[in-house]
């Protein structure tokens, strides 16, 4: 396709078609194995020309994350392989972890390839961790009716709601600070701001950016619409579609510290990339809610293994899941304090099944797996909880189990014994011959020969009836006696 400008436009299939379903668990596994090795996100359809300069377009739509990072990081550097005159970042975003922007922005600084972030379409905006994208672009662009800013850190460790940015006052004297959890916290919160500005500030001296409304956005997470960042020297440009956006850059100066350099974008080659399987596949794993599902399975999977050994199908389902959610979970934001109570959880569970304590055990486990599941992502991102019903679903599941495995002990423990020598109380057995004086002699019971005693003088062949056994004498009475 050519547009207007007489640029093409040609499209990057992914290697593999992207789902979103997890499959067949040993194809899950095969491709976690693959995950490990060298690819590339993205392969041409056809070389470029010779003088015919590319320009890469890659989307990028939701909360930054590790799938996302790793993607636009495979990306950026395949174009830099190929030699690409240009790779605009399409954004549209709410923010995102700081671990997996701080790799996407490592990434652009590193490329020789100049990088242009576009907010786009009409309506999209680059909040929090999008802003710091676009001030560590070489390019910073925006359509109209887009908006940036409110780059304030988002506190991390569920310890609360954060004190507002701007908030810059002492905390008061005491004479014991570290008694004061609530001063322990500003200063925690004062840290993670100050680190923030410091950051944005150095990505808008680099690029020559407005570095002064950089820190205002973190710390009074203030935001701008389009037309005012271009005033304000936030951005470089506002264009209303890509085509506009690239006649503009066509000579236009990108700086990168104290070097700087012209675009040549003339009869550009336009190609757009689209996700591969290897973004779409991280994707579903780091998604926490199938983390965590992915993690319960693999746990309980064993479990029932080691308890059921030689079956097989349980141990290779959740040793498969077991290692695809610790995977997932390396790259996401995890308190360890709920693992373990999660995992505190599971154990007690388990033991309720061993040794039923009537419940208490059980119950124990059930809150312990459901106060871990609420704490386990370490972060107040909603994109990155794990979604209530899921948790609420595990809790019911739990206490339903506690209470069938309740039920199950009540009903065993009032079962009459039928195994083992007990089971011969309260039947009849004969006498193989006279008891002596001393009221001892033997019977046949349940087919085999018994020494008995008795009060009572007992002859052979009389039916008696056993009362109780020490050992291997039984102690009987005549039948319809009382022992």
């Amino acid at each position: 396709m050519t547009n207007a400008a007489g640029s093409k436009r040609h499209v990057l299939p992914g290697k593999a078609p992207g789902g979103h379903g997890l499959g067949v668990c040993l194809i899950a596994l095969a491709c976690l194995l693959l995950l490990a090795a060298p690819g590339h996100a993205q392969t041409a359809s056809e070389p470029p020309g010779a003088n015919q300069p590319e320009v890469r377009v890659m989307d990028l739509r939701g909360a930054i994350g590790p799938a996302v990072s790793d993607g636009f990081v495979r990306a950026l550097e395949d174009a830099n392989r190929a030699g690409a005159a240009l790779f605009v970042l399409r954004l549209d975003t709410p923010g995102g972890l700081d671990k997996s922007m701080r790799t996407m922005i490592q990434a652009i600084l590193r490329s020789q390839v100049p990088v242009a972030t576009y907010v786009s379409p009409s309506g999209s905006r680059a909040a929090s961790a999008g802003t710091y994208l676009l001030y560590a672009s070489h390019v910073a662009a925006m359509a109209p009716a887009t908006n940036l800013g409110a780059a304030t850190p988002v506190q991390l460790g569920g310890g609360g709601a954060p004190s507002p940015a701007g908030d810059e006052a002492e905390p008061q004297a005491d004479d014991n600070p570290d008694d004061n959890p609530d001063d322990n916290a500003s200063a925690l919160r004062r840290k993670q701001v100050n680190d923030a500005v410091a950051y944005i500030r150095g990505l808008a001296e680099l690029r020559g950016r407005n570095a002064d409304w950089a820190e205002r956005a973190v710390r009074e997470a203030v935001s701008l619409t389009a037309a005012e960042a271009e005033a304000q020297q936030v951005i470089d440009l506002v264009a209303p579609d890509i085509d506009t956006l690239l006649a503009e850059l066509d000579g236009f100066t990108v700086r990168d510290g104290d070097t700087e350099r012209a675009l040549v974008l003339k009869d550009y080659r336009l190609v757009e990339l689209e996700r591969d399987w290897r973004t779409h596949f991280l994707a579903v794993i780091t998604d926490p809610s199938i983390a965590y599902i992915l993690m319960l399975v693999g746990i309980y999977g064993l479990i029932l293994e080691f308890s059921n050994p030689g079956f097989g199908l349980p141990g290779v389902l959740g040793a498969i899941c077991l290692l695809l959610a610790l995977y997932a979970l390396q790259m996401l934001p995890v308190s360890y304090v709920g693992l373990g109570l999660i995992l505190l959880g599971i154990g007690l569970m388990v033991a309720e099944g061993l040794s039923p304590s009537f419940g208490v055990l059980g119950v124990g486990g059930a809150v312990a797996l459901v106060i871990g599941s609420i704490m386990l992502m370490d972060t107040d991102l909603p994109a990155f909880q794990i979604a209530i019903p899921v948790i609420a679903a595990v809790g019911v599941g739990s206490l339903a189990l506690t209470g069938l495995t309740v039920r199950l002990a009540f009903k065993a423990h009032a079962r009459p014994v039928v195994t083992g020598g007990d089971t011969l109380i309260g039947q009849d057995a004969v006498a193989a011959d006279d008891f002596g004086s001393d009221g001892s002699g033997q019977v046949r019971a349940a087919g085999e020969l018994w020494r008995a005693t008795s009060d009572q003088a007992v002859r052979q062949d009389e039916t008696v009836t056993i009362h109780r056994r020490d050992g291997l004498t039984l102690h009987v009475s005549r039948k319809g006696d009382k022992s």
